[in-house]
C-alpha cells in the first residue's frame, strides 16, 4: 500500500484510491461513516462500494448516492441530492437544494452545483425571500470542471465537458463542450479531433469561447480516465423532447395522451389527445404536422426535481429512487448471490467457444440450436448473440465479415422480410409484418440484430412495413387476437415496430406518414387501466398470455423507442400476481420465455416507479439463485420445459443459452449485482432503447 494512504484523511482528499488501497481498519472507519449517515436525518441511500469523506459536511433532506459514487473532502451536500453510478463530487464541491446526477457524473474541485435559489423581490429583505428551487438535472457520462458555477434550473445534456471557472446559467445541448461566464458552446464534442483534449486548444475565441488553455480545462477528476462513459449514445435512455418537428405527431387524430409523471404515461383515451414523442430525430423520424407536437414526459414521474415542462426534458427511462441494500440478512443473500454470479459467469466464458463449436454443421457451416436439430437462422443469431455477450467477439468458425455475408444475404429485396433456410421468400401479411407467428417474423428482431453486433445492418429497408399506412395498421391492431392469443398480438406489435426501427436506421421511412404515430396512438388509448395490459386472462392460462403478450409488445414499441410505459404501477400488480401461478412457476415449471416475460415488464417499469420493488427484488433473487444452477457443463443453459412439450425444452442449446444470459442479467440488474457479471445485453434484450440515429454500416 502506498505509504501516503496511511496518513489522516488521505482518502478524504483521494477516495478514487479507497477500493484499491484502503486497510481493513480504514474500511471499518468507512463502514461507520456509511451507519451514521444512513441512521441519521434525511432519507439517505448509498449503493455499493460507495465512499463518503469524513471531513464532508453532508446534511440532507434526500441523499441517493449510486454505486461507485463519492463525495471527497469537505464538500458541503444537502437538499435533495441524487446520483447515478459512478458519480464523483470532488473535495471542497459545494451540491445543495434539488440536484440530480446521471451516470459517470465528474464534478470538479471547488464547484457548486446550486440547485435553488432565494426571491428578489423589493417588498421583502433579502433575508426574508422565500426560498425556490427548480432543479438542476445533469445528464450522464458529463465531466464538469473545477470551479464552475452551475445555477438553479439548469439542464446539462448527456456527454457533455464544462470547462473549469465557467458560469452555467443556460440549458447544454447533448455533446456540448462549453466554457466562460456565462458558458457558452465551444464545440461539439463529438467532432474530429476532439478525443481526450482539452477542448479550447486555440480556438475559443473564433467560436465565442473564452480561448483558455488546455491545462485550464476541466480537471481534478479523482484520478478516473476522462473518457469514462456510461456508454455511447445508443447505450442509454432516450430523451423525450417537445419539439414538434421530431417524434410522432398522432397521424389520422390518433395521438395518443400526453405521459404526465402524475399519471406516469397512461392514456388520455379519445382522438385528438398527443402521443409522447418517440426520439425526436430531425433526420428521417417521423413527422407529424403542425399541432402534433409530441408531449414531454415530465420528470415528476421519476422523482426528478420539478419544475415546468419547458425547464427541463426528463429521463424516459431513468432510474428511480430506490433503496438497494435492503437488511443486513438479505445484504449477506445479495453478497453470496454475487459470488455465484462471478462463478457462474467465468464458467460459462471459459466453455463458451466449446458449446458454440458443438451448435456448427461442419459441412454446411450453418448452426444449429442442438445437436440433432435442423439448422435454422435463429440459431446463427443467437450464435453471435452468445459470442457477444461471453466472448465480446464473434462466433469463432467465421470471420464477421463472413457473418455478415451470410446473414445479409438471406434477406428477400422485394419485402425486406427473411424467409427460413432454403424456404420460399415469405409473403407480408395485411399490415406489413406476416400474420402467422412464423420464423419470418422474430427474423425481423434476430437478424437485425445479429447483424447490428457485427457492426453491419439489414441490406434493404423492410419493405413490407415502410408501406403500411396508418389506416391499414389501425384496422390491423383492432383485428389482432388480444381477448385469446395476447402473445400472438404483442408478437406482431414487437416485429412490426422492429422493423419501422429498422428502416428508421438506415434512412428510410419508418413506414407511410403517420403510420408510426399512429402505433403508439393506438396502444396507449387501448392499454387496459385496471391491469396496464393488452389483452385479456384465458381460463387454460390465467395471465399467462397478456403478459408474455406484454414484454412482446412493449420490447420492441416503449422500450427499444425509449419511451415510458403507460400504467406502470399496475403492470407490476399484473405482473407479480402472474408470476405466484403454479401453473407456470412451480419449481421444475419455469422456463426461459415466462421467466423473462416476467422480470423484463418488472426491470423495465421499475425504471419508472418504485412500486412493490422490495417484492420484485424477493422474486428476481429466488429466479435468480434457481437460473444459475441451471448450466451444462459444455453445452450451456436449456430453454426448459414446455406444457406442449414442444420447442427447445430441456435440452441446452443455443436458445436457451441465449435468452438465460439476458434473463440472468436482468435479474441480477434488479438485485444491484449486474456489473459482477462483466457483460451486458446489446441486442435483442438490451436494457437501453436502441439508436436510430446515424445510418448503420453496411459493411
Amino acid at each position: 500500500m502506498n505509504q501516503s494512504a496511511n496518513d489522516d484523511g488521505f482518502f478524504d482528499h483521494c477516495p478514487w484510491l479507497f477500493a484499491a488501497q484502503a486497510s481493513e481498519e480504514q474500511r471499518a472507519v468507512q463502514e461507520q461513516r456509511r451507519k451514521r449517515l444512513l441512521a441519521g436525518p434525511g432519507e439517505v441511500r448509498l449503493g455499493a462500494d460507495c465512499f463518503v469523506a469524513e471531513t464532508a459536511a453532508v446534511h440532507p433532506d434526500v441523499l441517493d448516492l449510486g454505486d461507485r459514487s463519492y463525495i471527497a473532502a469537505h464538500a458541503y451536500v444537502t437538499g435533495d441530492i441524487r446520483t447515478g453510478a459512478d458519480c464523483t463530487i470532488n473535495p471542497f464541491t459545494v451540491v445543495r437544494g434539488t440536484v440530480t446526477l446521471g451516470e459517470g457524473v465528474r464534478v470538479g474541485a471547488h464547484t457548486s452545483l446550486l440547485g435553488f435559489n432565494h426571491g428578489t423581490a423589493p417588498d421583502l429583505p433579502v433575508h426574508r425571500q422565500p426560498v425556490t428551487s427548480r432543479g438542476i438535472t445533469v445528464g450522464d457520462d458529463v465531466w464538469i470542471g473545477s470551479h464552475v458555477v452551475v445555477v438553479d434550473g439548469v439542464t446539462i445534456g448527456d456527454h457533455c465537458v464544462v470547462g473549469a471557472g465557467a458560469v452555467v446559467t443556460k440549458d447544454l445541448p447533448a455533446w456540448t463542450v462549453a466554457a466562460g461566464n456565462p458558458a457558452r458552446r465551444i464545440r461539439d464534442r463529438r467532432e474530429p479531433g476532439g478525443g481526450g483534449q482539452g477542448p479550447a486548444e486555440g480556438r475559443g475565441e473564433s467560436q465565442g469561447g473564452p480561448g483558455a488553455s488546455a491545462e485550464q480545462w476541466p480537471g481534478e477528476v479523482g484520478g478516473v480516465s476522462r473518457g469514462a462513459s456510461s456508454g455511447g449514445a445508443g447505450q442509454r435512455s432516450a430523451e423525450v423532447r417537445g419539439e414538434s418537428h421530431g417524434g410522432p405527431g398522432g397521424g389520422a387524430g390518433q395521438r395518443s395522451a400526453e405521459a404526465r409523471g402524475e399519471s406516469r404515461g397512461g392514456p388520455g383515451g379519445g382522438a385528438g389527445q398527443r402521443s409522447a414523442e418517440v426520439l425526436g430525430e430531425s433526420r428521417g423520424g417521423p413527422g407529424g404536422g403542425a399541432g402534433q407536437r409530441s408531449a414531454e414526459v415530465r420528470g415528476e414521474s421519476r422523482g426528478g426535481p420539478g419544475g415546468s415542462a419547458e425547464q427541463r426534458p426528463a429521463k424516459v427511462l431513468g432510474k428511480p429512487h430506490r433503496d438497494p441494500r435492503g437488511s443486513v440478512e438479505q445484504r449477506f443473500a445479495l453478497a453470496d448471490l454475487a459470488e455465484e454470479l462471478v462463478a457462474f459467469v467465468g464458467t460459462a466464458r471459459a466453455q463458451a467457444p466449446e458449446l458454440l463449436d458443438r451448435c456448427r454443421q461442419p459441412g454446411s457451416g450453418h448452426y444449429v440450436d442442438r445437436p440433432g436439430a435442423q439448422p435454422t437462422v435463429r440459431a446463427h443469431c443467437d450464435a453471435v448473440e452468445i459470442a457477444d455477450l461471453l466472448l465480446r467477439d464473434v462466433p469463432p468458425q467465421l470471420t464477421a465479415a463472413e457473418h455478415v455475408q451470410r446473414l445479409r444475404a438471406l434477406q428477400d429485396p422485394g419485402t425486406g422480410l427473411v424467409p427460413e433456410i432454403g424456404a420460399a421468400p415469405p409473403l407480408p401479411g395485411p399490415a406489413g409484418v406476416p400474420d402467422d407467428d412464423g420464423a419470418a417474423a422474430y427474423h425481423v428482431l434476430c437478424v437485425g440484430y445479429a447483424l447490428d453486433l457485427l457492426g453491419s445492418s439489414f441490406a434493404h429497408p423492410v419493405h413490407a412495413v415502410r408501406n403500411t399506412t396508418a389506416d391499414r395498421l389501425v384496422r390491423h391492431l383492432a383485428d389482432l387476437p388480444w381477448r385469446d392469443r395476447a402473445w400472438h398480438a404483442g408478437a406482431w406489435v414487437d416485429s412490426w415496430a422492429t422493423a419501422a426501427h429498422w428502416n428508421l436506421r438506415l434512412g428510410a421511412e419508418a413506414a407511410a406518414p403517420g403510420a408510426l404515430e399512429a402505433l403508439f396512438g393506438w396502444l396507449h388509448t387501448h392499454a387496459d387501466p385496471w391491469t396496464g395490459m393488452w389483452g385479456s386472462p384465458t381460463p387454460e392460462a390465467g395471465r399467462l398470455q397478456m403478459v408474455n403478450g406484454y414484454y412482446r409488445l412493449t420490447r420492441g414499441s416503449f422500450a427499444q423507442f425509449g419511451l415510458p410505459v403507460p400504467y406502470a404501477e399496475r403492470v407490476i400488480d399484473t405482473v407479480l400476481d402472474h408470476a405466484r401461478d403454479p401453473r407456470h412457476f412451480a419449481p421444475g415449471r419455469e422456463n426461459a420465455c415466462n421467466v423473462l416475460d416476467v422480470i423484463h415488464p418488472l426491470w423495465l417499469c421499475a425504471r419508472q416507479t418504485t412500486h412493490r420493488f422490495e417484492e420484485t427484488r424477493a422474486w428476481a433473487a429466488a429466479q435468480l439463485t434457481a437460473a444459475l444452477r441451471r448450466w451444462h457443463p459444455g453445452r450451456g443453459l436449456a430453454f426448459g420445459p414446455t406444457p406442449d412439450g414442444s420447442g427447445p425444452g430441456r435440452e441446452p442449446g443455443l436458445q436457451g443459452t441465449e435468452m438465460w444470459l439476458a434473463i440472468i442479467w436482468l435479474l441480477a440488474d434488479v438485485l444491484g449485482l449486474a456489473d459482477v457479471l462483466g457483460y451486458r445485453p446489446r441486442g435483442i434484450h438490451r436494457p437501453e432503447p436502441a439508436p436510430t440515429a446515424g445510418k448503420a454500416s453496411g459493411s
